[in-house]
């Protein structure tokens, strides 16, 4: 599940550069375009997964302006995929400190906090950031939501959170995945390979669709699929937990 994290966290990476770049403009420097600069490129190297280049100019924006709200929620985001989880929060929380109706510094902090069990501190900020009209990706916010409930044990709830992404972005990824999950988990194999083949349609395979996509061939009583899926799972991911599993069953 590492090697997917990563992969989420390199996916996020890119949505965060698009949403930033858009926004520079608007940010509230004190010393003209230095920081708007460090800020662009410390997000484009963050994006390139250049990360020491990205911490020192982040670092510079900062300097440049301490009150640069999208600085420190980018600078979070980086420390967030070096696992220094106390400079992560820290960093998000001072970004919402300095924009608290700022709808990505709510996702991103909502997402994070859930992410880490602190989930009655994370929903109310990802409800704010889903709930907004003027949020012109809701998706996203919704699919944290999503995921937020499921830590929850509120099944349901997530669903509900996963199928309303859908309806404003049917092509968004991690919320057809999220969707792939909950109907092969409730028994309607159908529906999971339909969210499958969506979901392949604008992402690769992770080791969990690829375990899912497996069972739920077997499932459907398609075993030379089920075993196809099962080769490229050990071949494609062959460290993860989703391998592991697959490999111990004797009936595949």
């Amino acid at each position: 599940m590492q090697l997917d994290r990563v992969t989420k966290l390199n996916c996020l990476a890119l949505a965060l550069l698009v949403a930033m770049l858009a926004g520079c403009g608007g940010s509230n420097t004190k010393n003209g375009d230095s920081g708007d600069i460090h800020l662009q490129l410390g997000v484009r190297y963050l994006s390139m997964n250049k990360l020491e280049l990205a911490r020192e100019n982040l670092l510079l924006a900062i300097d440049s302006n301490s009150g640069n709200a999208q600085a420190h929620n980018a600078l979070a985001f980086l420390y967030e995929k070096l696992n220094q989880n106390d400079n992560a929060k820290q960093h998000y929380q001072t970004a919402l400190d300095l924009a608290p109706d700022d709808l990505g510094v709510q996702n991103n902090l909502g997402r994070y906090l859930c992410e880490r069990g602190e989930l009655e501190a994370g929903m109310p900020l990802l409800i704010q950031a889903s709930s907004n009209p003027l949020n012109d990706r809701q998706w996203m916010a919704l699919t944290n939501a999503g995921r937020c409930q499921v830590s929850l044990g509120q099944k349901q709830q997530a669903e509900s959170y996963f199928k309303q992404a859908l309806q404003l972005n049917n092509a968004y990824a991690p919320a057809l995945s999220e969707m792939q999950k909950i109907a092969y988990q409730n028994g309607d194999f159908w529906a999971a390979k339909g969210y499958l083949q969506r979901y392949l349609g604008v992402a690769a395979h992770t080791s969990e669709t690829l375990w899912l996509a497996a069972q739920t061939e077997r499932a459907l009583g398609n075993k030379q699929l089920g075993r196809e899926y099962k080769t490229l799972l050990l071949e494609k991911f062959p460290l993860s937990n989703e391998a592991k599993k697959i490999a111990e069953l004797k009936d595949f």
